[in-house]
């Protein structure tokens, strides 16, 4: 036998669901930077190198997690890139975000979809009737009484509830919001990679140059130990004073300093490289690839543009911020219409299992708010503040894209511009050395003259090292600039 409860449809005047609240701004302060500068260099020079190029990287870009990867000892540019992609603790970080944005998403979706929950009571009650107010007087003739006391009874429970969301605007807009929320950071998931992109690969280049520097230095000091060793042959015959034995002594002391110096910054270059792409923290490993001096890839400016708005990542997230908070204005200004819900249970309830009787509820709840004391018109105004900032960081975002692109390619007309000077120089310079060591041979004029000439080569040659690197960093800048670094930066820098 079973007991039946009627359907009921209720009406009330409760609370509705409430809006979510976007963050006033959608930019993150504690996300990290990756920045390309190329400033000039400060006051008058007699070297040709007026670039001073910078990759400044912060915040979690700098590290990595630990890398399971098998490793050979040689890394490659794209196999570096690979791994920070992978490894980097900027990417790493971002997916995490992307993970929590679609976990909220589907929090806010589930206000949407039926929720099904069981529960099984076992109740032992007894109840003092006149506590509750129930007083029963029966005439004494009848012989009975009602006692104050009833039990103690047991029953059980078993039921399975159901709650569903028949028309609620406001969980909607709020799962809209949360869809574009989650959009956005996917976005600037792919926006990070192309961080880690310019951050490694300008790493890598970075490194790159300082063995440039390193080998320079290196022949440089055999160029200054040659001269020694001459000077003093030549001295123990009489053909020269001490000062010329000491003055090149001194110049290849020099230049041993300036190899150790350089070699240190050679291994702490490739230090920072394995930090950013889960090498272990050393630098006992080598680069096989060697990006040398070519051209920039034929883009005009107004290409390169309109790659930009159609490519960039962080522009498109700005964008789905911008549609989120437009949900969530929405989902703000549904508050003040009716819901719509569905509850109903069903389940066995009686003294034991082998009495039970099944029952079931069904109620259908319309909700609407009548005052809610300005809540309703504070939480529109929240979502209305949200949303114009969010308007006024997408139109700052299109700004600065622009601008990106505009200074990339300042910067490479300019590093191309001193590459083409410093080579000129270093020709130079190389001549010059050899018509010095000419006339020192022929006892026309003291080592002075080489000594100096030495250094104008060693100068010359660190000054096409850095604007070679400076010329890299903009053409890595410029895959960054346009979007899709991580598949373009092969093509910019002209690498396998």
């Amino acid at each position: 036998m079973f007991l039946m409860a009627a359907s009921v449809v209720g009406f009330s005047f409760g609370q509705t669901t409430r809006a979510n609240q976007e963050p006033l701004s959608g930019r993150t302060g504690q996300s990290g930077s990756v920045t390309a500068t190329e400033s000039p260099v400060p006051g008058t020079t007699t070297s040709v190198n007026t670039i001073n190029p910078t990759i400044q990287v912060q915040g979690p870009y700098a590290g990595s997690t630990e890398g399971k990867a098998v490793f050979s000892g040689r890394l490659s540019l794209r196999e570096a890139v690979e791994r920070g992609l992978k490894y980097n603790l900027g990417a790493v970080g971002v997916t995490q975000a992307v993970r929590q944005a679609h976990g909220q998403s589907r929090v806010a979706r589930s206000a949407l979809l039926p929720n099904l929950n069981g529960y099984l009571s076992e109740t032992v009650e007894q109840v003092d009737l006149a506590a509750s107010g129930l007083h029963f007087k029966l005439p004494p003739s009848l012989g009975l009484s009602i006692p104050s006391v009833v039990g103690p009874f047991n029953y059980f429970d078993l039921r399975a509830t159901l709650t569903q969301t028949v028309a609620d605007m406001t969980a909607w807009n709020n799962y809209r919001s949360a869809k574009e929320n989650l959009r956005a950071n996917q976005l600037s998931g792919k926006d990070a990679r192309d961080l880690v992109v310019l951050a490694v690969g300008g790493a890598y280049l970075q490194v790159i140059a300082a063995a440039a520097r390193v080998n320079s230095a290196r022949a440089q000091l055999e160029t200054a130990n040659a001269l020694y060793q001459q000077t003093a042959q030549q001295r123990s015959v009489g053909l020269v004073a001490q000062i010329d034995v000491n003055r090149s002594r001194i110049q290849m002391l020099t230049e041993q300093q300036r190899l150790a110096s350089l070699q240190n910054d050679l291994g702490k270059q490739k230090i920072n490289l394995a930090r950013m792409t889960g090498l272990p923290p050393n630098d006992r490993y080598d680069l096989i690839d060697d990006v040398r001096f070519a051209a920039a890839p034929a883009i005009t400016l107004e290409d390169a543009l309109k790659q930009a708005f159609d490519q960039r990542s962080d522009l498109k997230a700005a964008e789905a911020q911008v549609r989120a908070a437009e949900r969530s204005r929405s989902a703000a200004r549904a508050e003040r219409l009716p819901s719509l819900s569905l509850t109903a249970d069903y389940g066995a309830i009686g003294m034991n299992p082998s009495n039970a009787h099944g029952t079931f509820a069904v109620v259908g709840s319309l909700k609407f708010p009548i005052w809610q004391g300005g809540r309703i018109e504070g939480d529109i105004e929240q979502a209305d503040a949200a949303l114009s900032q969010r308007q006024a960081e997408l139109e700052d975002l299109r700004g600065q894209v622009e601008a990106d692109v505009r200074k990339v390619y300042l910067d490479l007309e300019a590093a191309r511009s001193q590459v083409e000077v410093a080579t000129e120089n270093l020709q130079v310079t190389k001549e010059n050395l050899n018509l010095t060591r000419q006339r020192y041979d022929a006892g026309v004029t003291d080592n002075v003259e080489v000594v100096q000439s030495q250094e104008s080569v060693a100068g010359a040659e660190l000054d096409y090292i850095n604007s070679v690197f400076a010329h890299n960093v903009a053409k890595l800048s410029l895959a960054r600039a346009v979007g899709q670094a991580g598949d373009n930066f092969a093509q910019f820098l002209q690498t396998r």
